[in-house]
Parts: C-alpha cells; sequence; structure tokens
C-alpha cells in the first residue's frame, strides 16, 4: 500500500505511530542523530574516546588536506557527548606546533585520566635535532584542555625503536591504566611496541618491547574488559587486500602472551586507512572509526580528507569479538540483536 493511500485511510494521527515505529525521523536533508559520520561540517580521523563521569569525550585530528595532498593535519579537536547521540564541540585542544621541538603534524592521539589529570599522548613530526615521527606528552586539568607540553620533549623518539625501518615509526600512541595502577603505552608502524611509564607519566619505566601481531600495520588501542586484554589494530595483508582494517590479538596479560584474533571489521569505505578506538559507556561498548565517505562542498573525501564513524562493539560468550559491520545507521538504532 502506498505511503499517500495509508495517509488517506490513518489520517496524520493514526500514521504518526506507525512512522515512530520504523525508527529516527529527521528533518530533509538533516543526519539522524548518531548515524554516520558523526560530524559532518569538517574532516575528522583517529578518533581516541575517553569517559569522564556521565559524558564520553571523543579527540579526533583535524583533516585539512586539499586537492591531492596526502595529510595536512595541524590540531586536535574534541567533542563530548551525554548519549551517544547529540555531541557537543569544545573546539582545538592543541595545536602540532604547541610541543616547541616539533615541527609539523597532529597525527593519532589519546587521552587518559590519572590521579586527577589528563595525559595528552600523541604523534608528531620532529625537528631536524631528532628526524622523524615522534610521541610527544601534553598534560591538562580539565579533559577539554587547555594541554600544554608536559615534558618539554619527545617521549619516545625514531632513534629509540629496536627496528628504526623508516621514519614514521612511532606513531598512534594507546596508553592503558592496568588494575595495579601501572600505566603502558604501545604504539608503532609496521612494528608494534610497549614500554610502561613511570608514575610520573612523562618517562619510560624499563625497555621497549616488541609485540607485533600478524598483519600489523599501525594505529594500536589496548583495553580490558573482565579478564581479558585486548590489542586492536589496523591491520594490512599485503598478500589479500590494499586497505587496512581492522585486527585484534588477545592476551591473559598487559605482558602477553598475545594470540590473534583475526579481522574485526572490513576497511573504511574509500579510505586506505582506518583506525579503532574503544570505549564502555553506561553499559555499552563501542568501537569508533574512521573512513573517507564524507563530501563537504567541493571536496570529496580522501587519504587526508576522512570522518569519524562509531558502531556497537559486542563480545562472544567466550570474549572473542563479534565481527563489526561498518554502516550509515551507526548508533542511532539499537545495536544487533
Amino acid at each position: 500500500m502506498s505511503a499517500l493511500r495509508v495517509t488517506r485511510r490513518l489520517g496524520l494521527a493514526g500514521l504518526l505511530p506507525l512512522l515512530l515505529a520504523a525508527g529516527p525521523l529527521a528533518a530533509a536533508g538533516t543526519p539522524v542523530p548518531g548515524s554516520n559520520p558523526l560530524f559532518r561540517d569538517r574532516f575528522t580521523a583517529d578518533p581516541a574516546p575517553l569517559v569522564v563521569g556521565d559524558r564520553l569525550y571523543l579527540y579526533v585530528g583535524h583533516d585539512e588536506a586539499r586537492g591531492e595532498e596526502m595529510f595536512n593535519m595541524r590540531q586536535w579537536l574534541v567533542y563530548s557527548t551525554s548519549d551517544m547521540k547529540q555531541w557537543t564541540e569544545h573546539g582545538p585542544v592543541m595545536k602540532a606546533t604547541d610541543f616547541r621541538w616539533a615541527k609539523a603534524d597532529a597525527w593519532a592521539s589519546q587521552v587518559i585520566e590519572k590521579d586527577g589529570r589528563y595525559w595528552f599522548y600523541t604523534a608528531v613530526e620532529h625537528d631536524d635535532t631528532h628526524p622523524g615521527k615522534a610521541i610527544g606528552v601534553a598534560v591538562a586539568d580539565s579533559p577539554t584542555g587547555p594541554f600544554v607540553d608536559a615534558k618539554g620533549s619527545a617521549l619516545i623518539t625514531n632513534q629509540m625503536t629496536p627496528k628504526g625501518e623508516h621514519s614514521w615509526e612511532d606513531i598512534d600512541p594507546t596508553v592503558f591504566t592496568d588494575d595495579d595502577g601501572s600505566t603502558w603505552i604501545a604504539w608503532g608502524n609496521r612494528h608494534c611496541y610497549i614500554a610502561r611509564l613511570k608514575p610520573n607519566m612523562i618517562e619510560l619505566d624499563g625497555e621497549i618491547t616488541e609485540i607485533t601481531p600478524p598483519h600489523f600495520e599501525e594505529g594500536p588501542w589496548l583495553h580490558k574488559r573482565g579478564d581479558t586484554y585486548y590489542l586492536t589494530y589496523a591491520s594490512l595483508d599485503r598478500s589479500d587486500h590494499t586497505d587496512e582494517r581492522i585486527s585484534y590479538a588477545t592476551a591473559p596479560s598487559i605482558q602477553g602472551p598475545w594470540t590473534y584474533r583475526g579481522e574485526l571489521t572490513g576497511s573504511g569505505k574509500n579510505s586506505f586507512t582506518i583506525h579503532p578506538g574503544i570505549a564502555e559507556f553506561k553499559g555499552q561498548w563501542y568501537i569508533f572509526l574512521h573512513n573517507a565517505a564524507l563530501s563537504i562542498g567541493d571536496q570529496e573525501g580522501a587519504l587526508g580528507r576522512r570522518a569519524v564513524t562509531v558502531e556497537y562493539l559486542q563480545y562472544n560468550e567466550d570474549g572473542t569479538l563479534k565481527p563489526v559491520v561498518q554502516t550509515d545507521a551507526g548508533v542511532s538504532v539499537p545495536p544487533p540483536g
């Protein structure tokens, strides 16, 4: 039966309950709250969630590439939500050059809370005193900043890692505080490294260890559920596909041994890169990603023009993760049954 015939038969009052039951409504051209991509007025990438009380904060890099530029990322932004539907923009929290020893590239970051302060770990391009990508740490008294360089120099430089195969090996930090209060940082491109942080949060405490899982490319993310530790990352099986996907490994301890569990998602639409960020918020787990499906004006999605998305993350009874299908609906609809 056509919508016109239904309207004539039921009238507006009778039709309204049917429309409400069909799903969320939005005005023509207005995105449904919670649908993907989350932010549509600018290009964003490398999402990193942080839960503080009844709000979830999401830190992203700001893609500003024009034309055929690969990446042009100068600053980090933060948004927050209390319901995963409506987001508040808090503006830039830091620029790459706020690290005086850095010269460019506001790449992937993560913020964690420790002892009432907020610690911001991120990858930037070091100046010529230590060529290549490096990881810096900044700190603030609020999750919305302002963040300032906490160390005055890089926490990790390209010269510190064992492999050192290329200048962008030291990127994409993920930071995790274990139940015993120890805090760990993992990072890398092609090789995945992990190290313990000192209680001051600005120095490594011991050796750097390599924990590279199969097909690891970049973008590691550490989290724990129950007694299981998860290392989720952007993977690239170069013998099988040309774009990154998300894979994961699990372990009984933050120090391993890590067991490869396979792919979690496919690639992001139109995007070579993909980047996971995982959080539990108000009893529900979420995974944040990015793709390149957004167009703004005459600028289409591209390698340096990406858009952040979110999906539900669900677990099997044995602790493994259920495959995640990337959707336009995102969290505007209930979780899969």
